[in-house]
């Protein structure tokens, strides 16, 4: 007997799937000098909404296999002039920025028709900043992350399970290959959405020691 498989093709027609776009503007003139500055109020203006999850952001790096890889991680802290987030180093990413620290960031936040697009250069974190945040963490993402093998194939989610029940007998430690990042920004550019989509986008770019110069982009 011969069995065959349907196939589903959705083809859909998105064209008109479209706003306008209008709560704000940016004037270059009135932008802090430092781009650390005007993303701090971003984010503080982004934050009075009460959004879920209002330090997400997606992590762009250079794939093993050559393509460019984003998946969303969370912001947990800005020290220093520096974007801290925590993984996996065993991970796609954490491998991925092993072999190149050149990486990319993307906040979208729609609510303000905004989105801030940073270039950086990655570097891990001190073990005793890595354990002081593991150890914050509540106790069953502790054990998530000793359980998880991330990223790598595995057989099933019972596979999972077992390991967490087998691990939640002990005290958590956190594994040496799980830790934190910073990224030293070098470029960041901030879009403002326009009406006729002649959006506003400003970009502030490393310049001599150390200073970021401002430059208006065409949208």
């Amino acid at each position: 007997m011969t069995t065959f498989t349907k196939i589903i093709v959705m083809n859909r027609d998105l064209k008109d799937d479209r706003k306008e776009y209008c709560l704000g503007e940016l004037e270059i003139d009135t932008m802090p000098q430092d781009p650390m500055q005007m993303f701090s109020t971003w984010y503080e203006e982004y934050s009075k909404l009460d959004r879920p999850d209002k330090t997400a952001f997606q992590i762009i790096t250079q794939g093993l296999d050559g393509y460019p890889q984003g998946r969303v991680v969370l912001l947990k802290e800005i020290k220093n002039q520096k974007f801290v987030f925590y993984t996996n180093y065993h991970s796609a990413k954490g491998r991925e920025i092993e072999k190149n620290p050149k990486v990319s960031m993307l906040f979208f936040w729609p609510e303000l028709e905004r989105q801030i697009r940073i270039k950086g250069i990655t570097e891990k974190v001190s073990a005793a900043e890595s354990d002081e945040y593991f150890y914050s963490r509540p106790v069953e993402s502790q054990i998530g992350a000793m359980v998880s093998p991330q990223s790598q194939v595995i057989e099933n989610r019972e596979e999972l399970l077992l390991r967490l029940s087998e691990l939640s007998q002990d005290k958590p430690k956190r594994p040496e290959h799980w830790g934190g990042f910073k990224i030293t920004p070098i470029e960041f550019e901030f879009w403002q959405g326009r009406p006729s989509r002649l959006h506003d986008r400003i970009r502030y770019r490393k310049g001599e020691e150390n200073t970021f110069v401002k430059e208006r982009l065409a949208p």
